[in-house]
C-alpha cells in the first residue's frame, strides 16, 4: 500500500522580499537541511540588507539597548523585544553571511547590543570589558561559539515537537485500507506500552509504524471541498514477527497476522486502529519569515477537541506547499468583521465592520494543500474560518 502524505517544502519565488531573501541565503548553508537556489546577485543583495539593518521606526517601543540571552529564550521572543514585527529579525541582526552557518546559534549568556547608526538599527554580540557594567565591546558579527545543541530555538520546541510527526494529514482516506489491529494478546481490548498487538494488512518491509484512529475529513471553509484527512494519533508500534497467508489444509486457509509490540502511547490502542509507516521527525532549524508571496486563506480546524484556540495551540490551514507555504512562515490571524446595522440612525442600513487582527500563526508542518501552525501572540481565541494573510 502506498501512503500519499508528505511534508513538502517549496523553493522561494524570485521576488523574495529582503527579509525572506536573507533567510533563504542562510537556509542554503550546510548546517540546514533545506536547499534553495540562490544566485550570486541574490546573495549580494542579502549581504547588503543584513549589513544595513532596519529603520529605527521598526523598533519596538521599549526596545532595550542591551539584552543578555537567558535559558528558555526563543528567537521569536528576543526579536519581539526589539522589533514591532519579529519575523523581520534577519534585517536586524547585521549578520556576516560568510561566517554564520546557522541563524539560531546564539546562546544563553551572550550579550546582545542594539546599535543605532544613521537612522538604522542592528543587533550584535557584545562583551563587557573591565567588569560588569563597564565598556561594551562589539563583535563584528553574530558567531557560533558553542555546541549547536545549546543554541536557543525560534519558538518553544516543546510545544510543537510531538506534532512534527504525530499530527498527520493524509491526501486521501488511505487509512480505510491501511493495516489494522485485529486482536490483542490474551484477548486484551486496550493495549498499552509493551503489549502485543496482532495486525493484518500489507506491511511491506516497514518495521516501525504509527497507530491512528478515526480519520476526519478537513473541509475548506470557502470551497467546501475535502482538502485531506486528519487522523487521531494513538501511539507507535514495531513489527516483531511477520504474518503469513497459508491457504490449504495445513492451516485451514486461515491468515496468520503479524506480531507487533506497542512502543509508545498517547492513549491506549485498540482493535480496529489503523497503522501508517512512521515518519522521520524533522528537527531542522525553523527560520521565522514572511511568505514570499501574498497569502489569503482560512483556519480549517483546531487540533484535538478544543472549541477555540488561544496562544500556543495548533490549527490547520487551507493553504500548503502548492500555495508557497514552508516551515517557518509567519502569517497574520484575523477575525472577520461582523455584519451589523448602522446604529447611529433608526433602521440603519447594513454595514460590515473591518476585519480585526487577533494574532499570528507560525507554520511548522506543511503538506501539499494544507499546513499546521502554532498560534502565537493572540489577543482573542482563534476559531475555524478565521482568515490568514501575510503579516
Amino acid at each position: 500500500m502506498t501512503f500519499r502524505f508528505r511534508s513538502a517544502i517549496t523553493q522561494p519565488a524570485a521576488a523574495l522580499n529582503f527579509a525572506v531573501l536573507a533567510v533563504a541565503v542562510l537556509a542554503a548553508t550546510p548546517s540546514v537541511t533545506q536547499a534553495y537556489p540562490i544566485t550570486p546577485q541574490q546573495r549580494e543583495t542579502a549581504n547588503q540588507v543584513a549589513a544595513k539593518g532596519v529603520p529605527l521606526s521598526e523598533l519596538a517601543e521599549n526596545a532595550p539597548d542591551t539584552y543578555t540571552v537567558k535559558r528558555g529564550d526563543t528567537l521569536w521572543h528576543i526579536s519581539g523585544m526589539f522589533l514591532k514585527s519579529p519575523w523581520r529579525w534577519p534585517e536586524l541582526w547585521g549578520m556576516n553571511l560568510d561566517q554564520i552557518h546557522n541563524p539560531h546559534l546564539i546562546y544563553p549568556g551572550q550579550l546582545l547590543v542594539l546599535e543605532k547608526i544613521d537612522g538604522m538599527a542592528r543587533l550584535k554580540i557584545g562583551n563587557t570589558v573591565g567588569g560588569a557594567g563597564d565598556t561594551v565591546k562589539l563583535s563584528p558579527s553574530i558567531r557560533s561559539e558553542s555546541s549547536e545543541s545549546a543554541a536557543i530555538s525560534s519558538i518553544p520546541m516543546n510545544l510543537i515537537g510531538p506534532f512534527l510527526t504525530d499530527a498527520m494529514i493524509f491526501d486521501e482516506n488511505e487509512l480505510a485500507k491501511a493495516p489494522r489491529i485485529v486482536a490483542g494478546e490474551e484477548g486484551h481490548v486496550l493495549l498499552g506500552r509493551g503489549n502485543t498487538a496482532y495486525v493484518l494488512g500489507d506491511l511491506g518491509n516497514t518495521r516501525s509504524w504509527q497507530i491512528f484512529r478515526e480519520p476526519k475529513p478537513l473541509v475548506d471553509p470557502d470551497t467546501k471541498q475535502i482538502l485531506g484527512y486528519e487522523a487521531r494519533f494513538v501511539g507507535s508500534a514495531d513489527r516483531k514477527q511477520d504474518g503469513e497467508a497459508r491457504p490449504g489444509a495445513q492451516s485451514g486457509g486461515l491468515n496468520v497476522p503479524a506480531t507487533f509490540v506497542i512502543t509508545g502511547n498517547r492513549e491506549d490502542a485498540q482493535v480496529g486502529d489503523r497503522l501508517a509507516p512512521a515518519t522521520v521527525r524533522d528537527f531542522a532549524p525553523f527560520v521565522p519569515h514572511a511568505p514570499a508571496n501574498p497569502i489569503d486563506g482560512k483556519v480549517v480546524s483546531l487540533y484535538g477537541d478544543a472549541m477555540s484556540a488561544g496562544s500556543n495551540q495548533i490549527v490547520s490551514l487551507n493553504r500548503g506547499a502548492r500555495d508557497g507555504l514552508e516551515r517557518g512562515t509567519v502569517l497574520a490571524l484575523w477575525h472577520e468583521g461582523a455584519v451589523t446595522h448602522d446604529k447611529s440612525v433608526q433602521k440603519g442600513a447594513l454595514i460590515k465592520l473591518p476585519d480585526e487582527r487577533i494574532g499570528s500563526v507560525f507554520v511548522f508542518r506543511v503538506f501539499d494543500r494544507m499546513a499546521y501552525g502554532l498560534v502565537i501572540d493572540t489577543t482573542q481565541p482563534t476559531l475555524p474560518g478565521d482568515r490568514i494573510s501575510q503579516p
